[in-house]
């Protein structure tokens, strides 16, 4: 009896586990990810990105030290001496002026009362340290889309030829047998036989490779995102186009306003007129206040004795002026004004280098959309040429060499007509990279 109910009760526990426990042997759920989807995620998770931000911490600490110095500073120094004897006068008798054993505190108070500028040119270069590395992670988000976008494209790129290869293995396959079946029979000698199996051969290389790029491609994704590189990942196809209806004009005004760069060099700019006004506080003398307090004594616990005071303080303002290093101030004044000279022409470099950046964007545009339609085109022609290439080989009025260059040409039409849709996509992306936007 007690044996068959703990047998009862053993399938009991094992039919419950199979009911309400989770299947562990199902594989999850490949992610589908749209395009912006893919760009928010890059931008939360990116590594290089998260390493970028970290510099706008360090420049907010960079600020915070700069502040600290307009305030007082506290030192402190405990010091003893020894001496080899006591120190004696002798005036009609000896008098004792000093002990072996000597031991001093003292609590100093420092407060910058005029630098020249140069404490408030520091601080306010730390203030613009914060808005250079604001930019720079605006430049690396704006970077970082692109190549998101570049990537996801790549996935539907490799995915589309990989349908295209092995769309022509099968109608290859297909050929094959219609070949064999006329050889055997006696209809074709040996060598159209051979020819169209190579050619098969071909169209199965074609399909492994594609297969390596769709896979490669995932990885490329996972990586930007800061995934697990083999991670599985599926995105969304877009195989819509959106006319532009911009100007080159118009996208060059949105550019010379929204780059990362041009705000990041206008930065640079007033740094350098901070860099001059740091030079040149070397020109002026420098104020300081101190406040000191002492004790003294022959022990330890410095509280005075017959020859030394208990305590004593002690305030005063010192002024200090290197007013002559042989041009050496005067140099390093025209130093950083050639160096913002220098930023002043790199800004119009970078001018025309945008303007071209647009140009090719504006240009890439039109000739992607131009394609479209060609590209379509060429694909409906292909594949009615493989249709009565086929056909005529069916009849025996035509040759297999007709019909493996017809499957190429479709092959190639329909990879084409692909890339024409996602490179109109990538252009778009680059155009918008091009105007700091995405």
């Amino acid at each position: 009896m007690k044996s068959k109910t703990s047998l009862i009760l053993f399938w009991a526990l094992f039919f419950w586990f199979l009911i309400f426990q989770p299947d562990r042997g199902v594989a999850q759920e490949t992610k589908v990810y749209t395009l912006q989807e893919s760009i928010a995620e890059a931008l939360a998770n990116n590594w290089s990105l998260r390493a970028k931000q970290e510099k706008l911490d360090q420049a907010t600490s960079v600020k915070n030290q700069a502040r600290a110095d307009f305030l007082p500073k506290l030192s402190t120094t405990y010091g003893y001496t020894r001496l080899g004897a006591d120190r004696k006068i002798r005036y009609l008798q000896d008098y004792t002026i000093g002990t072996r054993n000597n031991y001093w505190w003292q609590g100093t108070v420092t407060q910058p009362l005029f630098t020249g500028f140069a404490l408030l040119s520091t601080y306010r270069l730390a203030q613009l340290g914060i808005d250079q590395s604001k930019m720079e992670i605006e430049l690396e988000k704006l970077d970082l889309a692109l190549n998101v976008k570049q990537t996801y494209f790549q996935i539907l790129t490799a995915d589309k030829a990989l349908e295209s290869f092995k769309k022509a293995e099968e109608a290859l396959a297909s050929h094959v047998k219609v070949a064999r079946s006329f050889y055997e029979v006696g209809m074709i000698p040996i060598n159209d036989l051979l020819e169209s199996e190579v050619e098969l051969g071909n169209a199965q290389h074609n399909v492994v490779k594609a297969l390596n790029a769709t896979q490669l491609s995932r990885s490329t994704f996972n990586t930007v995102l800061s995934r697990p590189v083999n991670a599985k990942v599926e995105v969304e196809d877009i195989l819509v186009h959106k006319p532009e209806g911009g100007s080159f004009q118009e996208y060059l005004q949105k550019a010379l306003k929204g780059r990362p760069e041009m705000r990041l060099i206008e930065i640079n700019i007033l740094q350098g007129d901070q860099r001059i006004r740091l030079a040149r506080s070397k020109l002026y003398p420098e104020v300081v206040l101190t406040f000191d307090y002492m004790k003294e004594g022959d022990t330890l616990d410095v509280s005075g004795s017959d020859v030394h005071e208990a305590d004593e303080w002690q305030a005063g303002a010192a002024l200090s002026w290197t007013f002559w290093e042989w041009g050496k101030t005067y140099y390093a004044v025209k130093e950083q004004e050639s160096l913002k000279k220098e930023l002043i022409k790199t800004r119009m470099a970078l001018e025309d280098q945008i303007q071209l950046q647009i140009k090719d964007g504006v240009l890439g545009l039109e000739e992607a959309e131009k394609n479209i339609p060609i590209t379509q085109k060429a694909v409906e022609q292909g594949e009615e040429n493989l249709r009565v290439s086929e056909e005529r080989y069916k009849a025996q009025v035509s040759t297999s060499t007709e019909v493996l260059d017809a499957q190429r040409y479709l092959t190639t039409a329909r990879v084409n007509n692909f890339n024409a849709y996602y490179n109109y996509h990538l252009a778009k992306a680059r155009l918008l990279w091009a105007m700091g936007e995405f």
